[in-house]
């Protein structure tokens, strides 16, 4: 922290707290520095003035005000209950030195020199405990002046909504309550704000929180394959445990190598065991096989008693099915999934790319492809149709994967959509196809990413598509005439995910009937003024969600990964009917919403920085 900057928030009687020392960042955190109560100088004042009876009384308010906000606040440096430095240093011991101080990433990169590459690379990025994906979840844009560290700010560096410290997991010991202070129970047992990054790959910033303990689960990376997964002494076949630390692209090279393929997405650092199978997790493969949770198995889990469970079918089978879809962040620390696997195949990627001048051609392309997405349901297709750009000119991306296909069946399966597309006014500039195993097609070595952005989506149903394609094509015209930067159309449903409707699990129903999820990004960046990030961070609801409303059918749903962070009903929108039921198993096995994040079950009882009770 640097001096000055250390004032708690005004407007929530904190009390304050200062430091004169700026930490190492290469040093683990083995102290924090001496925290000393300031009483409110109004409250000191009066009580000079005031009788022996008067000043009794007000110490009796202030005390009964500590008691009160103890119980309905998480403790933050310069609260009475804040751990001290014996305590943090005990922690540090319990974890075997692995606690260690969390910088901003912008921070990290002027101290360090990291590149220009490292500051866009995922693979970088989850590698430090306090790099988020998208920089502005690092930020804290509510206090005033904003707490900010980005990559081309001057050189006073703010904390903004990074945690100071993380433990860096490399076993479920770190995590859980086997030592007497390690991790989760130090949370617990000290009222701190507990928060939990996988990969940081989280598009609502649920990877990080101000003044919160942080565990950082990269450092999971085990990976065990088996062709008799048992369950309550029944075989499930083939499958793969894989910790929370494992990214996507390494689990699908591991798989190759033993012949096996798994649901999984299209980008590499995401965890299959992080908040990606919590949320569903969607696949090019989905149409194929479903989603990812409904290939999960099998669960380890430190919840917020410090117990380390097993969630399946038989075992905790509450939390089994809340842990498929039920929303990431919210039931406890994922030490490790296990996923059912099959044999991998072979397949094709065809990837071809339009330009596009103006709203009305755009929409066109629009309607043409929204008349076309039924065309490969016997195929099995995956498919994302992106439409990207900036003023009037915008490219259109068409990544289709063909599972089972030749190069040759998918070009005749895309000629009519490439036909309509060129008819709509779209001229075709690039087109490239390859043919691998589908683990080759779906590893990608890297992720782009280091970048300001905020999401918006819904689930588009298959009715709409049925009875209304041109009302797609409309939406699109209109998305362009607010200026939306980026429109990404995922064809991941449909197919195996609605066949897969009678699985009880905790997954929004609206995926069932389903055939896109339809996301609109909307950027900034780090010399944004306050107003345009004000402006993008409300852009969905305020500009694109009256769009949406036109095609998302009667009932409202979206991906709870990919999503408006701010998004008002989310517990409609996010987990539709399931939402009062994973609020009855939230409060079974996290009675204190140790684990709170945004738009997750029970962040209702909270304020938007979860660290008091609204």
């Amino acid at each position: 922290m640097h001096p000055g900057t250390s004032i708690c928030q005004a407007g929530e009687n904190r009390v304050k707290w200062s430091t004169s020392t700026r930490i190492d960042p290469q040093m683990a955190a083995r102290w924090i520095h001496d925290e000393h109560l300031d009483i409110n100088p109004k409250i000191v004042l009066c009580s000079s003035i005031v009788s022996a009876t008067q000043r009794m009384f007000l110490g009796i308010l202030v005390v009964a005000a500590y008691a009160v906000y103890a119980q309905e606040c998480r403790n933050i440096p310069g609260d009475p209950g804040y751990p001290t430095n014996a305590e943090w240093n005990a922690l540090d011991n319990a974890v075997g030195g692995r606690l260690v101080q969390v910088l901003p990433s912008g921070e990290v990169c002027r101290l360090t020199l990291c590149s220009t590459t490292d500051w866009t690379s995922a693979n970088w990025r989850n590698t430090v405990p306090g790099a988020m994906n998208q920089v502005n979840w690092e930020q804290d844009y509510d206090t005033v002046p904003p707490s900010l560290c980005g990559q081309f700010v001057p050189p006073i560096c703010g904390q903004g909504d990074v945690p100071p410290f993380a433990i860096l997991a490399q076993t479920a010991e770190d995590i859980q309550a086997c030592k007497p202070l390690a991790g989760v129970n130090f949370a617990r047992e000290h009222n701190l704000r507990l928060s939990v990054k996988a990969s940081g790959h989280d598009y609502l910033g649920r990877s990080t929180a101000k003044h919160s303990l942080l565990i950082h689960a990269h450092k999971l990376q085990s990976i065990t394959f088996t062709d008799d997964f048992l369950v309550g002494g029944v075989s499930k076949g083939s499958a793969v445990t894989v910790g929370s630390g494992v990214g996507l692209s390494a689990l699908y090279n591991a798989t190759k190598d033993v012949g096996k393929i798994f649901v999984g997405g299209s980008a590499a650092t995401v965890v299959a065991s992080g908040g990606y199978v919590q949320g569903g997790g969607h696949s090019a493969l989905s149409p194929l096989l479903g989603l990812a949770a409904d290939n999960a198995l099998e669960f380890n889990i430190v919840t917020a008693d410090g117990e380390l469970r097993k969630a399946n079918e038989n075992e905790n089978s509450d939390l089994f099915w809340a842990l498929r879809g039920g929303g990431a962040g919210t039931w406890g620390i994922i030490v490790n999934s296990t996923f059912e696997t099959f044999p991998t195949f072979q397949a094709t990627r065809s990837q071809v790319l339009f330009l596009a001048t103006g709203g009305v051609v755009v929409g066109a392309a629009g309607a043409a492809y929204a008349k076309r997405v039924f065309d490969w349901d016997s195929m099995n297709v995956g498919q994302y149709y992106y439409t990207v750009g900036v003023g009037t000119t915008y490219t259109i991306i068409v990544d289709t994967i063909f599972p089972n296909a030749t190069a040759q069946q998918a070009a005749t399966a895309l000629a009519p959509l490439f036909a309509d597309l060129v008819a709509a006014g779209a001229v075709p500039i690039s087109n490239t196809t390859s043919s691998a195993t589908i683990n080759e097609l779906l590893a990608i070595g890297d992720d782009l990413c280091g970048g300001y952005a905020v999401l918006g989506s819904r689930l588009i149903p298959s009715a709409i598509y049925k009875s209304s394609p041109e009302s797609i094509g409309n939406a699109y015209r209109r998305l362009v005439g607010v200026k939306s930067v980026g429109i990404l159309s995922h064809l991941v449903a449909g197919g195996k995910v609605a066949e897969n409707a009678g699985i009880d699990s905790a997954v929004n129903p609206a995926w069932r009937s389903a055939k896109t999820h339809l996301i609109v990004t909307n950027q900034f960046t780090d010399i944004s003024t306050p107003s345009q990030v004000v402006a993008a961070l409300n852009k969905f609801k305020n500009d694109q969600l009256p769009i949406f409303e036109s095609i998302q059918g009667p009932t409202p749903a979206a991906y709870s990964s990919e999503a408006d962070p701010f998004e008002e009903d989310f517990q409609s929108v996010f987990y539709g009917p399931n939402y009062d039921r994973l609020s009855s198993i939230k409060a079974k096995y996290d009675p204190d919403d140790l684990f709170i994040v945004r738009a997750g079950v029970g962040s209702e009882r909270w304020n938007s920085d979860g660290l008091c009770k609204v």
